[in-house]
């Protein structure tokens, strides 16, 4: 496990486009939590929940939702920066998310994260995109590839 950067000015994350963070520890994909994410988001496609049938299906057996992977990405930045140098982060979104493979029961995952670019909005703020590479173990292909967009305040702003 990586331990966590800890910026705390708009220049701080400036310094850092570019810059590889991570990896980050890996996270086991068990059917319980398949099953819990499901019952969350009332997603139960059967290659998600059917452990019968999926197994009979192209994959072999479940797979876990691709929404769930890219769900573990805050859990999985804050193992790789520190947010509370900042008056507030906030999650504005996502620009672009794909999941080029699926993600096995069973496979364990991990992030990369590189910032892409820091955009101010005003003194002190400024919007921070970040590329998110989630990676399993043995799979060749990125599970998931997000760009994922917050807003940064540093404390005693001009807002």
């Amino acid at each position: 496990m990586t331990t966590p950067i800890r910026p705390t000015t708009i220049a701080d994350l400036e310094s850092l486009v570019g810059e590889e963070l991570g990896p980050t520890s890996w996270h086991t994909l068990i059917q319980d939590d398949i099953n819990s994410f499901a019952d969350l988001t009332n997603d139960h496609q059967w290659i998600h929940v059917d452990e019968e049938r999926a197994a009979a299906g192209p994959f072999g057996g479940t797979i876990g939702h691709g929404l769930f992977t890219l769900s573990l990405g805050p859990g999985f930045m804050e193992e790789l920066m520190a947010f509370d140098g900042f008056a507030h982060s906030l999650n504005y979104g996502y620009g672009k998310v794909r999941f080029p493979q699926p993600r096995p029961v069973g496979s364990k995952v991990r992030m990369r994260a590189t910032v892409s670019a820091v955009d101010a909005r005003g003194t002190g703020s400024a919007q921070v995109t970040t590329t998110q590479i989630f990676e399993a173990e043995g799979i060749e292909k990125p599970i998931c590839v997000a760009e994922s967009i917050g807003y940064f305040t540093e404390h005693n702003a001009d807002i």
